[in-house]
């Protein structure tokens, strides 16, 4: 409660100091937030919602920059679910985000301006960590790399994204025959059935659960492990859908396919028994069917209807943008400009 009320204090004072957004999110601190979601091991929601407020604020930002700085960023937070001990609770006791800053510092552009009207490097002047093996330092890392991979291929031609660090290694490089959901129901019915055909080495699809196909890209991502499975004692598979997932989850999950199969992506395609490939550390995703047998595909699929005819839902359908472009609507985003005949007021 006292941190909410300071922050509408704050909010309120840089009104009257004219400290506007403009300022504080620049290509340093959007490369910053970037870096600092890496170095914690970040959700990968953290994907489409730095996305979604670079790309509004007008700086140029991609799957690929994100990509790189996953490659080059070591996971530094040893907390769940890709740390081994501890509870974002051990992580504020230890220093919190603050602490964690001043362990990558040589990371950061430090003459960034923050919301409390000083630059990140003032800011991080008294900050401290108090358990190095909550927030460990550079030279100790919980994983040299892997908080996120952004995942291309003939499945994912806008990309794809998964946690290598919260799953198990063994599918960092697999390749398996796919079993396809076209709904959630679909897919709920058939892993509480134990009869249920599926061995560890199939890949569990579940489409049209994106930004238009859910609609609204529902956290649907982390699929539930069939119970013919679980019987046998395995724990995880890998799992491919054009959805999001809960930060708190882990396992071999595939997400924020793009484009997503309700508007045609290669991921509406996919059949059952085609073999899938995922190659992480070539940032490879590939379903393994020829390239005359995907154009006969193509050209059979058919479009669903428009679900809506007005209102919201209408808007909706005709603005957002897929998760690789952060979900957004295009009207809000620099390039739309204002309105034909009408004064930009901004």
């Amino acid at each position: 409660i006292r941190m909410s009320a300071h922050s509408g204090r704050r909010i309120v004072d840089m009104v009257w100091e004219d400290l506007t957004p403009d300022r504080i999110v620049t290509p340093a601190s959007v490369r910053n937030a970037a870096t600092v979601a890496m170095a914690t091991g970040c959700s990968t929601n953290a994907v489409i919602h730095l996305l979604a407020m670079a790309r509004r604020a007008g700086v140029a930002l991609t799957l690929d920059d994100l990509d790189a700085l996953g490659r080059t960023t070591p996971v530094v937070a040893n907390i769940r679910p890709s740390g081994n001990t501890y509870l974002m609770e051990d992580f504020y006791y230890a220093g919190g985000l603050l602490g964690l800053m001043s362990q990558i510092r040589e990371r950061l552009d430090l003459s960034a301006m923050t919301v409390s009207g000083e630059t990140l490097g003032a800011a991080l002047t008294e900050a401290k960590v108090y358990n190095d093996d909550v927030i460990r330092p550079l030279s100790n890392p919980i994983y040299p790399e892997g908080s996120l991979a952004v995942l291309k291929g003939n499945l994912a031609p806008d990309g794809a994204v998964i946690k290598p660090a919260a799953c198990d290694p063994r599918f960092h490089v697999h390749q398996g025959p796919a079993l396809v959901f076209d709904s959630y129901p679909q897919m709920k019915a058939a892993i509480d059935d134990e009869t249920l055909e599926v061995t560890p080495d199939h890949v569990m699809v579940l489409r049209n659960a994106g930004p238009l196909g859910g609609p609204g890209m529902p956290e649907w991502g982390m699929l539930p492990m069939p119970k013919a499975l679980l019987k046998q004692g395995y724990r995880d598979m890998l799992r491919l859908s054009d959805a999001r997932m809960s930060g708190t989850s882990y396992g071999a999950c595939v997400l924020h396919v793009a484009p997503e199969a309700h508007v045609g992506g290669p991921l509406g395609l996919l059949r059952n028994g085609d073999i899938v490939r995922i190659d992480i550390p070539n940032r490879r995703l590939d379903m393994l069917v020829d390239e005359a047998e995907l154009a006969r595909r193509r050209a059979a699929w058919v479009k669903p209807a428009d679900r809506f005819g007005r209102g919201y839902g209408w808007m909706y359908a005709a603005h957002v943008s897929q998760a690789d472009k952060g979900c957004d609507f295009d009207y809000l985003l620099p390039e739309f400009g204002p309105a034909a005949g009408e004064p930009d007021i901004f």
